[in-house]
């Protein structure tokens, strides 16, 4: 595959971060690069303001269908540095030439207060990689290729399944319509009520297959 031909978006979550200056568990931060491509990338984490942050293995490496997670921490959580919009870069690389293929940009803001209470654009610069956190449960969260999580095709299949299903079923004979002996056995000859019923599934089988589109 030729991943030069253009540009491939980039998926981020969450697309902002919010520091709030009196609670201390939000001066770090989670964020998590998804690849639902079916080739590896390279990722590249820019930020506005470096000296305001550390990010724990800025650049690496994402494997097809995976995620990373990466842990942000803002350094100077002081009152002076609030209410400033800086910005992280996510740019995503070919694995082989490191050309760039996309690039996200994600705004970060420490705000007064905390979290239950309640921009400058300059030149992107690279992030100093943090020291390495020693308790386990960080040494989890830092840096993993995860897979990403099933999508709803499964749904899709289930319904279209149960429609089908519920199709072929009004097809059969109703009693009231079958006044004469019939080829198809008495058991399989259904009532206007179970037909109306299974009308009404059809329905709602049929919402939800739209909706999954």
């Amino acid at each position: 595959m030729s991943l030069n031909v253009k540009k491939i978006p980039v998926f981020v979550f969450p697309n902002t971060l919010k520091f709030y200056l009196g609670s201390k568990t939000t001066h770090k931060q989670l964020l998590t690069l998804y690849n639902p491509y079916d080739f590896p990338v390279r990722f590249k984490v820019l930020c506005t303001a470096p000296n305001k942050y550390a990010v724990i293995d800025p650049e690496g490496s994402i494997g097809p269908h995976m995620l990373v997670d990466i842990v942000i921490r803002h350094t100077m959580p002081i009152a002076a540095t609030c209410n400033v919009t800086d910005k992280f870069r996510i740019s995503m690389q070919d694995h082989t030439t490191k050309q760039v293929l996309g690039k996200r940009d994600i705004e970060a803001t420490l705000v007064q207060g905390e979290r239950d209470n309640i921009s400058n654009d300059g030149d992107f610069q690279s992030v100093p990689c943090t020291e390495r956190i020693s308790s386990a449960e960080d040494q989890r969260i830092i840096f993993t290729n995860r897979s990403l999580p099933p999508t709803h095709s499964t749904n899709y299949v289930i319904s279209i399944i149960i429609g089908l299903v519920c199709v072929v079923t009004l097809l059969l004979p109703t009693r009231q319509e079958v006044p004469q002996p019939s080829n198809i056995p008495p058991y399989l000859h259904l009532s206007v009520n179970f037909k109306l019923v299974l009308a009404y599934v059809l329905g709602l089988v049929s919402m939800v297959i739209f909706r999954l589109q």
